[in-house]
């Protein structure tokens, strides 16, 4: 990578280069991932280690190549460890279970899925936001994001949580697009 040396630490943008992702996306995961520690030098400059290039690119592999969701990785994170984490997307032995798939991926999409024996494909990371990137910029209007609450009671507790969940990353979201246009 740049023609640096294995052990050298690597900006921001050399790691989202190598990676395939936009830098921003980097500075979204460390609020999801406290393992995920760049060390900040005066004027708020990160350097990655290679253990954190490492760890960046299992959650890579897991959030876009495996459908695992944020909360699932960080689960994993939380029971395994960040190096057993790293040394199983190495070898491949990670398999989601209930709860760790994107909500709307449901079994028989994965049933279908190449045997093992078959590279797969991983998704480019957040092509739609390199291309919307990549115009000219424009001003956001984004209203605020709340919850309100219906009487209907059509939605058992469950569901009311995972929207829950879901609101809240949008408002995390929403909150960080407002920090980047200022």
């Amino acid at each position: 990578m740049n023609g640096k040396d294995e052990g050298a630490f690597r900006t921001i943008g050399e790691v989202a280069e190598s990676l395939d992702l936009p830098p921003h996306v980097l500075r979204f995961w460390e609020t999801r991932f406290s393992e995920i520690e760049p060390v900040k030098r005066a004027g708020g400059r990160r350097y990655y280690r290679p253990r954190d290039v490492e760890l960046v690119a299992a959650i890579r592999h897991l959030l876009y190549g495996r459908g695992y969701t944020i909360k699932g990785v960080q689960r994993l994170l939380r029971e395994q460890g960040v190096r057993a984490v790293i040394d199983n997307v190495r070898s491949g032995a990670l398999e989601p279970r209930a709860g760790d798939l994107g909500e709307d991926a449901e079994p028989s999409l994965f049933s279908h899925a190449a045997p093992a024996s078959e590279p797969q494909p991983e998704r480019p990371a957040a092509s739609a936001l390199v291309a919307m990137s990549a115009r000219e910029p424009t001003t956001l209007d984004l209203p605020a994001v709340r919850l309100v609450e219906s009487s209907a009671g059509a939605l058992g507790p469950q569901e009311t949580r995972r929207l829950r969940e879901a609101l809240e990353d949008i408002s995390e979201c929403r909150r960080m697009l407002l920090l980047t246009m200022r």
